[in-house]
């Protein structure tokens, strides 16, 4: 018998806050987290926007020795886990077996920033005189074993490196893993910062990015008139735990994990199956995997990021998922309002549909104007819907074709 999968902490550093209550109340408000650039100088750059984490006090956290050797990437994680770890309850030296306790951080990219200023002083002084902690603020685990090293966690610690998709699919192996009895507690999400120069001036060049003139007209999932994703940063981070496990700590739950499907295209290095035949069996599959039917989905909250072709194969992929229901069900894309966080999306909108459940509340897709026929499905613009809601979807797709969806159900004995 399978073993059931409880959500008992969150913890984030987002464009839209730090805190829960900031976060909750920014989706209340609609509030678009999209603004100029200010990390550097984008006068003469295409990409003039981005979705950029505000007030990020990390010496809250770290210790300035800590923070000065490592990447901007592993800060936002760590600090994400430990509002997690706060807002679980969680006391670290009543864990019984600490072997099964484990660590499953997403990033697409990892310490980017680390990578493209070492390379240009390497460039300039020579590669044998860059930083010690080079390699270990740019490899994408290190926020994954740093957050083990500040829990004490000897379980399973890995990290998902599959683009846009690796925070779900962190979530969803950690769910497994606890599920099949592996492990009885572990944090799980995803961490990115990428708006850097080499950041943003990749995915411009790839013409990911949108390079609008008009900051609320950027981001704009599902719109007619999207030209390209605007890029987020930050972490979301939470805490799975087997149901018992929660219970003999008197832990208190705040939602349940119930489905999980993951598949690949394995047809472009970029673009989605035209057909959406495999998101749509990602979520089949999550939906197979919950025990439940297609209809019993209140909402859907969508990897939407803004791009042309990944709204529209979206929307067909959940037309062929739902049928007659994907006219009922209620969809929005949050990144809308936090930008896409890349690896890092995944554990944010878990956290946010996570607050959906707990509030009965709906988020919107904020900036949305003209509606589009080949994205026409039941979407909630510009203003939340308050609605109890039981079942929840997440979905996160990713470059190289990379599918992933959860279902998060509203908890109840």
């Amino acid at each position: 018998m399978k073993r059931r999968v409880v959500i008992t902490g969150l913890g984030a550093v987002s464009p839209i806050g730090n805190t829960l209550e900031d976060i909750y109340k920014s989706l209340q408000e609609g509030y678009c987290a999209v603004d100029e650039i200010t990390r550097f100088d984008v006068s003469n750059n295409k990409t003039k926007f981005a979705c950029e984490v505000k007030d990020f006090k990390p010496e809250e956290f770290l210790d300035k020795k800590t923070i000065r050797r490592i990447d901007l990437v592993n800060q936002f994680g760590i600090v994400a886990a430990h509002k997690a770890l706060n807002h679980s309850g969680i006391e670290l030296d009543k864990l019984e077996d600490l072997n099964r306790c484990g660590v499953v951080i997403s990033s697409g990219i990892g310490g980017l920033k680390t990578i493209q200023d070492e390379t240009i002083k390497g460039s300039k002084r020579g590669f044998e005189r860059i930083s010690p902690f080079f390699i270990t603020g740019g490899i994408a685990n290190m926020t994954s074993a740093l957050i083990a090293i500040e829990l004490g966690f000897h379980g399973y610690s890995a990290c998902p490196v599959t683009a846009c998709a690796g925070g779900t699919n962190a979530i969803g192996d950690a769910f497994r893993s606890i599920r099949d009895g592996y492990q009885d507690l572990i944090f799980a999400g995803g961490s990115e910062a990428s708006i850097t120069e080499v950041g943003i001036g990749g995915f411009t060049s790839m013409k990911a990015l949108s390079t609008g003139e008009t900051k609320d007209r950027v981001s704009i999932p599902f719109d007619k008139e999207r030209s390209g994703f605007v890029m987020g940063e930050g972490a979301g981070i939470i805490v799975l735990e087997e149901l018992e496990h929660a219970k003999k700590r008197g832990a208190k739950i705040l939602a349940e994990l119930v489905g999980y499907g993951v598949t690949c295209d394995a047809s472009h290095m970029t673009a989605p199956d035209s057909e959406g035949r495999f998101t749509s069996k990602a979520m089949l599959d999550a939906i197979e995997d919950a025990g439940i039917k297609p209809e019993n989905i209140d909402y859907i909250n969508a990897h939407g990021t803004s791009t042309p072709l990944n709204d529209k194969f979206e929307t067909l992929a959940v037309k062929n998922t739902f049928k007659e229901h994907a006219k009922k069900l209620k969809i929005s894309s949050t990144k809308s309002m936090t930008g896409h966080l890349l690896g890092g999306s995944g554990g944010l909108e878990a956290i946010i549909s996570v607050l959906a459940l707990e509030n009965g509340y709906i988020p919107p897709t904020v900036n949305y104007k003209v509606a589009d026929e080949e994205c026409d499905l039941n979407i909630v613009p510009n203003k939340g819907i308050y609605e109890n809601i039981t079942y929840v979807m997440s979905n996160s797709f990713g470059f190289g074709g990379h599918n992933a969806s959860i279902i998060i159900k509203k908890w109840e004995e």
